[in-house]
């Protein structure tokens, strides 16, 4: 294990070069690297297959994070005042690490496994705040997958990871070429589809019993999902809603769907919770 300090003095320090302006920087989404930003989530990077190439922290963090490195992570370690001037605005958490990506998966998986957790269809969620948020609802409620549209933002920008608080590190994660093309191979796969609708005329959600391999497909946030996408669906289902209620927040709705769905609920196998 790395056990060594490396101080950074000086903006003019090129170990740091990831790091600087990393606000400036995401802008240019680099599809081989990622920033974790804040202590909980350079923590599970470091417990993750994702290689961590670079740590940087304040001084009275250091420790903490010392004995969790792995083997080839160079620790960088700074001042509070130069971390900020780094980083180029107020960071609190005082951690960062520099991820390495793994190679993009295009395969569907094997039904998740042969009993089958669900798996979770996002066509095209464009808000990375909502991404990371539906990443971390997937990984509370052991979703076999994540299936990701072609229009579908990238879920390793910053925000989208630090929103999944890294659980973004232990899900499968499958980006689609083509989504309906990927739809029709589920199905010929024995998967059954649903669709998660705001229509009077769809299923109650309290009356779906799941299937063995299932797959729950999420709209984005507002149009919700394409009609070409829920009439390829063997299922359409909906959550009743009173008050004039006529929406949730898609990742409130993601939830509750999952919960129902989820075959830890289903069979009792309740985890620690607080993810």
């Amino acid at each position: 294990m790395n056990t060594d300090n490396a101080q950074v003095h000086s903006l003019g320090d090129p170990r740091i070069g990831p790091f600087v302006d990393v606000t400036r920087q995401e802008k240019r989404e680099s599809t081989t690297h990622f920033i974790a930003e804040g202590e909980n989530v350079t923590l599970r990077l470091l417990a993750s297959a994702y290689r961590c190439e670079k740590v940087l922290c304040v001084d009275r963090k250091a420790d903490r994070i010392r004995p969790h490195l792995q083997p080839s992570t160079e620790l960088l370690v700074a001042s509070e005042a130069l971390l900020q001037e780094i980083v180029g605005f107020k960071f609190h958490s005082g951690v960062m690490g520099l991820g390495q990506r793994l190679p993009e998966t295009t395969d569907l998986p094997e039904a998740a496994d042969p009993e089958s957790d669900p798996i979770l269809v996002l066509p095209e969620i464009t808000d990375p705040a909502n991404l990371g948020a539906l990443l971390r609802v997937a990984a509370a409620f052991g979703v076999g997958a994540v299936v990701l549209g072609e229009r579908c933002r990238d879920p390793f920008t910053r925000q989208s990871i630090r929103t999944s608080m890294g659980t973004i590190f232990s899900l499968r994660l499958i980006r689609s070429k083509d989504i309906r093309q990927t739809l029709i191979d589920m199905q010929n796969a024995g998967i059954e589809l649903f669709a998660t609708v705001l229509d009077a005329d769809a299923a109650p959600l309290s009356t779906i019993t799941p299937p063995t391999r299932c797959a729950v497909l999420i709209g984005n946030e507002g149009p919700g999902l394409d009609r070409e996408l829920i009439d390829m669906c063997q299922h359409r289902i909906t959550i009743p809603m009173r008050l004039n209620t006529d929406s949730l927040n898609v990742v409130v709705a993601c939830g509750i769907f999952l919960n129902h769905f989820s075959r830890q609920f289903r069979i009792g196998n309740l985890g620690r919770t607080g993810v």
